[in-house]
């Protein structure tokens, strides 16, 4: 039987799983290429003949996605597997129409195909939606752990950006860990706080062998999501963060509604600066598709630091977010804003000052206007920001990153961070939760 010839359309991080668990030794398809969309500079490379195993002796070319139609054509491609996130449903079925007119099937591949079973329990924090709060809610889980004597470590949904042989297994415990990897912005974002807190966290490309290093020196593992992506870990507690912000996102976006209808627990994060009938209707919502869920209610509270608001207040501001939040997440503002706002700012629009790619940026995301995107892909894109930054007209930065950009960027006006935990309004809470949890699980997660 001939092999089935198959791209998969991706952006670096759920494309090399689904290959790595289901494609790589599989001797009834042929990859015949990957491509990308999302992030700057994926495509043009290859993925690389040492992670591609004895099918793939010369790796496999990564294209831009614009040109699949004619690759599919060329190549006589028989189907074509979707495997990015943070989706609308129309954009979703755009891609299937463009697979389907060129003559190829398309598919979205499930859990049971891609899901790693762990040795050690498993618990998984996902979203509906990048920038719902996952991050906070994963370091809740893992303090509340550790504080119970627990070893945790917890595996990050894959940024790998740079050298993907190198970026292959990745663990990260220090600053200058972050320093060998050459992390991007972005990555920083999420490795830096677990540093912080004294904490391991795994990330990489083939995440078998990341699961496997994480269990040697853990009692239990936090699968922390990326995007509204569903877990690579087959979970023993899967919780999903919603964001009423985004009221009926929940319902709207893939695969961030497959995590919605998976999960055991839904926390309902930031309802202290969200409507009432918002947090009424993402609730309908989640109880139509998974009534058996339990609903958590949860605020953000922010903190300044330092802790001088005397430096902000009535002053102009340039106000900076997390980047894949009020991009492809397509919020409008996050943490730094509400801040400003708080402080009575006068927030500036950040257009008019920026350089290079954080141009194009704007144009592609042009919802956004009040604030200005920590976009970092890179060492070039970081010194654009930086240009960004101290050609913008302001007295003071306000970041709702969470890390601290004076370590990545100089900056020649001071700067404000806006930090921001996850704080349970309503019972049963994480900590009871947790107890249920590590109780069913006791033999398996072994101090």
């Amino acid at each position: 039987m001939d092999k089935i010839k198959t791209i998969i359309l991706g952006a670096a991080g759920r494309d090399f799983h689904n290959f790595n668990t289901y494609y790589r030794n599989n001797p009834a398809y042929e990859i015949v290429a990957f491509t990308a969309t999302q992030i700057p500079d994926i495509a043009g490379r290859k993925y690389p003949k040492e992670l591609s195993g004895s099918l793939y002796p010369n790796g496999i070319p990564i294209y831009d996605e614009k040109d699949a139609p004619e690759l599919i054509k060329k190549h006589g491609v028989r189907q074509v597997v979707l495997a990015y996130s943070d989706l609308p449903y129309e954009y979703v079925m755009h891609k299937s129409a463009m697979a389907n007119a060129a003559g190829a099937d398309f598919v979205l591949m499930g859990p049971e195909n891609t899901m790693v079973k762990s040795t050690k329990p498993v618990i998984a924090v996902c979203a509906i939606r990048t920038g719902c709060g996952k991050s906070q809610t994963s370091r809740r889980i893992f303090k509340l752990l550790r504080d119970m004597g627990y070893k945790v470590a917890s595996v990050r949904h894959p940024m790998p950006y740079g050298d993907l042989v190198k970026q292959a297994v990745q663990r990260f415990a220090s600053y200058a860990d972050l320093d060998k990897h050459e992390c991007t912005i972005e990555e920083r974002e999420e490795y830096e706080p677990y540093i912080d807190m004294g904490g391991v966290v795994f990330a990489g490309v083939d995440y078998e062998k990341i699961l496997r290093e994480a269990e040697k020196e853990a009692d239990i593992v936090i699968w922390d999501g990326g995007n509204n992506d569903f877990p690579f870990f087959r979970p023993d507690l899967h919780v999903t963060v919603v964001d009423p912000h985004r009221a009926g996102h929940e319902v709207a976006y893939y695969p961030g509604e497959v995590n919605a209808r998976m999960a055991s627990v839904i926390v309902v994060n930031k309802e202290d600066t969200a409507k009432k009938e918002d947090i009424e209707k993402v609730k309908r919502n989640i109880k139509e598709i998974n009534p058996n869920a339990t609903i958590m209610d949860a605020n953000s509270p922010l903190t300044l630091e330092p802790n001088k608001p005397e430096l902000a207040k009535g002053k102009k501001a340039l106000v900076i977010e997390d980047g894949p939040t009020v991009t492809h997440g397509e919020m409008k503002f996050g943490a730094g804003y509400v801040m400003a706002k708080n402080l009575g700012c006068k927030i500036i629009d950040p257009r008019p000052y920026a350089v290079g790619s954080i141009i194009a940026t704007f144009q592609k995301y042009n919802h956004l206007s009040d604030v200005l995107p920590a976009m970092g892909y890179g060492k070039k894109q970081m010194k654009e920001l930086e240009e960004t930054i101290n050609k913008s007209e302001c007295d003071v930065v306000i970041s709702g990153t969470p890390i601290d950009l004076n370590r990545i960027v100089k900056v020649n006006k001071p700067m404000l961070h806006v930090r921001y935990e996850l704080d349970e309004t309503s019972k049963p809470d994480f900590p009871a939760i947790l107890k249920d949890f590590v109780a069913k699980y006791a033999k398996k997660a072994k101090k």
